[in-house]
C-alpha cells in the first residue's frame, strides 16, 4: 500500500506525520518512507540516519555543433525558458542553469546542429533506522527541476523496493500543489492530508483535496495542533464532514514535538502515548 501525506501549507507537521506513521507501521509491516520534499528534505533528520548516496539524477539538456549551426535563431525562438539566447548572425547563447531540459530546440532545429547532453540536479540517498527503510532526494542548489528529481525518487525508490518487499510506503511530499507535489501523490493508494487550525491551513487544504479528488485517491485527515485554536477547528471539521471527508486523527500540540525535533528522535519514541494516537490513525487508513 502506497501512502502520500501532503497538506499544501508548509508546516503543517507533514513530516512529523509521516514519520510517525513509518515508526507505527514498521512496527508490524515492512515499511519504507520516501522523502519528496527534494528542496528541503529533512526526514532522515527527524529518525537520526545517516544518509548514504544512491544515485545522481540527471536532467537532458541541449549540445550545439557549430558546424552544422545556420544561426537561424529558431531554438531560442521556441526556449521558453530564456535559456538561449541568440543575436542576429551570430551563433546562440546558452545558459544551462535556466534549462529546464524540455529538448524543444532539438525538435525545433532544423540541420540537426542540438544534440543531448546532460546535467546533474540532484541526488537520491538511502539510508535505515527504526526499521523503517528511507529512500530521498535532494535537488541541487539553484536547479529548478524539483518535479523531475520527485519523479526520479519514486521510480528509485519502487526499483530499490524489489530488494526489501515493503507491505507499506509512505511518501512524504513536499508543501504546495504544484508538479512536485503531483508527483508525489500520483499512484498511491491513500492521502493523509496534514492541515492545522488556521484559515490559510484550510484554503490551502482544500486545494490539495482537490487533486485528491481529480486523481480519485482515497483519503482523509489530520488535525494537527488542533487544541491551539479550537473554534476555528470546528470550521476545519464543518468543512470535512460537509465533504463527506473523514478526520482520522487530531494531534494536540505539546513540547514533546519540539523535543522531537532538537532531539532528532520520532516523537511516538519520546513519548509512547502518541504510538496509541498514530495507531489509531493507521486503523482507519484503508
Amino acid at each position: 500500500m502506497k501512502i502520500a501525506v501532503t497538506g499544501g501549507k508548509g508546516g503543517t507537521g507533514k513530516s512529523t506525520v509521516a514519520t510517525s506513521l513509518a515508526v507505527e507501521f514498521a512496527k508490524n509491516k515492512k515499511t519504507m518512507l520516501v522523502d519528496a520534499d527534494v528542496e528541503c528534505p529533512n526526514d532522515h533528520l527527524l529518525l537520526s540516519v545517516k544518509r548514504k548516496k544512491y544515485s545522481n539524477v540527471y536532467q537532458p539538456i541541449p549540445k550545439w555543433d557549430f558546424s552544422k549551426c545556420t544561426k537561424c535563431g529558431k531554438c531560442a525562438s521556441i526556449c521558453k525558458q530564456n535559456a538561449i539566447v541568440f543575436v542576429k548572425e551570430k551563433y546562440p547563447a546558452f545558459v544551462k542553469d535556466v534549462c529546464i531540459g524540455c529538448k524543444a530546440c532539438m525538435v525545433v532545429c532544423p540541420t540537426g546542429a542540438i544534440s543531448m547532453s546532460k546535467k546533474q540536479i540532484g541526488t537520491i540517498y538511502t539510508g535505515k533506522n527504526y526499521n523503517v527503510n528511507l529512500v530521498l532526494g535532494e535537488l541541487k542548489l539553484g536547479e529548478l527541476a524539483s518535479g523531475e528529481i520527485v519523479s526520479s525518487v519514486r521510480e528509485k525508490s519502487d526499483e530499490i523496493n524489489k530488494k526489501f518487499e515493503s507491505e507499506i510506503m509512505i511518501i512524504d511530499s513536499a508543501a504546495g500543489i504544484g508538479c512536485p507535489v503531483i508527483a508525489s501523490l500520483v499512484g498511491t493508494d491513500y492521502i493523509v492530508a496534514v492541515t492545522e487550525p488556521t484559515p490559510s491551513a484550510l484554503h490551502d487544504l482544500k486545494r490539495v483535496l482537490y487533486l485528491a479528488n481529480y486523481f480519485k485517491i482515497k483519503h482523509g485527515i489530520v488535525i494537527n495542533k488542533f487544541d491551539l485554536e479550537k473554534s476555528f477547528c470546528s470550521k476545519i471539521e464543518k468543512f470535512a464532514k460537509k465533504s463527506n471527508i473523514p478526520i482520522i486523527g487530531k494531534i494536540p500540540y505539546k513540547k514533546d514535538f519540539v523535543d522531537s525535533t532538537i532531539r532528532m528522535k520520532p516523537v511516538v519514541k519520546i513519548n509512547p502515548e502518541y504510538g496509541k494516537l498514530f495507531k489509531k490513525i493507521i486503523k482507519q487508513i484503508k
